[in-house]
This record gives C-alpha cells, sequence and structure tokens, in this order.
C-alpha cells in the first residue's frame, strides 16, 4: 500500500495502550431521532472526528503476556486519511491479536444505539480477514463479546454489518445495541501480518 502515515500511538512492551484521541468530557448522545446515519469516527480529509465522549485505543495481546506487536497510526491511504493498523499477530506466548478500539466514553460507559440496524465501515486491507468484536454492559471478563469475522480487500471498499450478524462469545445474553461500550477491529489468533484501515465508521438504520 503505498501511502504518508505519521505514527501516532505504538503498541510496545513499554506502552501497551495508549489513547488516540483524548477524551471529551460529555458522554455521546445521538443529534436527531433515528437519523440515516450517525458517524462515530471520520479520518477523511483530516477530519479525524470521534464522536463526543468517545475515544480510539490501540494494543495488542502483550497487555496479557503475548508478543504480538502493534502499531496505530494516522494515515493517507489510496487518496482518503484514516487509522491504519499494522503488526505482526502471533500465537505465541498465549497471545494472538492486535486491535484499535473505539470506545464511548470513560468509565465503561454506554451508548444507545439500539435505533439503528447496525455498523457500517469504510475499510482498506490486505488480502486478509479481520474481526469485529462488539462490548456491552453485559460484557464481564476480558473474552466475553460479540463477534464476527470480515474480509478486507487491498482497495477503499464498505461493509455493513447488522447487529444479528454477531456471535455471542461466552456471553448469555443476546446483544443489546442500547449498552454499546466498545467496537473493535481486529487481526485475531493467526499467524499473519496485519494491515487493515478505517476511514470511517458509523450506525446505519
Amino acid at each position: 500500500m503505498g501511502m504518508q502515515r505519521r505514527a501516532i500511538i505504538a503498541t510496545a512492551a513499554l506502552a501497551p495502550t495508549t489513547w488516540l484521541n483524548s477524551w471529551a468530557d460529555s458522554t455521546p448522545k445521538p443529534t436527531e431521532s433515528n437519523p440515516p446515519k450517525l458517524l462515530l469516527s471520520n479520518f477523511q480529509d483530516g477530519a479525524n472526528y470521534v464522536l463526543p465522549g468517545g475515544g480510539w485505543r490501540g494494543f495488542s495481546d502483550r497487555v496479557m503476556g503475548g508478543i504480538s506487536t502493534a502499531q496505530l497510526d494516522n494515515a493517507q491511504l489510496a487518496g482518503r486519511g484514516c487509522i491504519r493498523l499494522t503488526g505482526n499477530v502471533t500465537r505465541e506466548n498465549n497471545g494472538g491479536f492486535v486491535q484499535m478500539a473505539l470506545y464511548f466514553g470513560r468509565d465503561y460507559a454506554e451508548f444507545d444505539a439500539s435505533d439503528y440496524k447496525g455498523l457500517d465501515l469504510l475499510v482498506y486491507g490486505n488480502n486478509e480477514d479481520y474481526n469485529l468484536h462488539v462490548r456491552t454492559s453485559d460484557c464481564g471478563w476480558h473474552d466475553e463479546s460479540y463477534r464476527m469475522t470480515f474480509f478486507a480487500k487491498p482497495e477503499w471498499h464498505r461493509i455493513r454489518i447488522p447487529w444479528d450478524a454477531f456471535e455471542a462469545n461466552k456471553v448469555a445474553k443476546p446483544l443489546d445495541s442500547s449498552q454499546l461500550q466498545r467496537v473493535a477491529v481486529l487481526g485475531w489468533m493467526r499467524e499473519f501480518q496485519a494491515d487493515i484501515a478505517l476511514a470511517e465508521i458509523s450506525l446505519y438504520s
């Protein structure tokens, strides 16, 4: 992928978690009643936008003793501004992931997305599978989440994922979109070089 990029966050042994964006003081709230689309984050044309109250965080399995490496960058890729997650994913040392995660607020703040049908992402990949994980207030331990897998082509393309496409992992209750806490894109549980860029993520109705 030919592009320019500026490193803004690196997940390494000495810095396993770092915040990409500073947190807004307010809890995010939709500004309209059920608009057709609600933008959660946009990096195109220098926007660097995150829904008020939210923030991005990048990290790898090093937070739990793994040795995968990850870097999250501000980038320009094929004519679009984006954030780009790269790194080496390895299962060694009981690890196996790198991720970039959008939090809806500090201290497990919840966001009500029940007026929407699912998530819409504008992504650029490297002909590999990636995971999308959603956590809600029904999720407790770190491996509890709602998950799906998507294939990312080496071109800008949209993927639209309805809530019912997510499968519960170690969570008894179905996904409750009124209690979202985090949405994350991951290179997940296999040996490969991760390279996934995100220009926009939104909710669609």
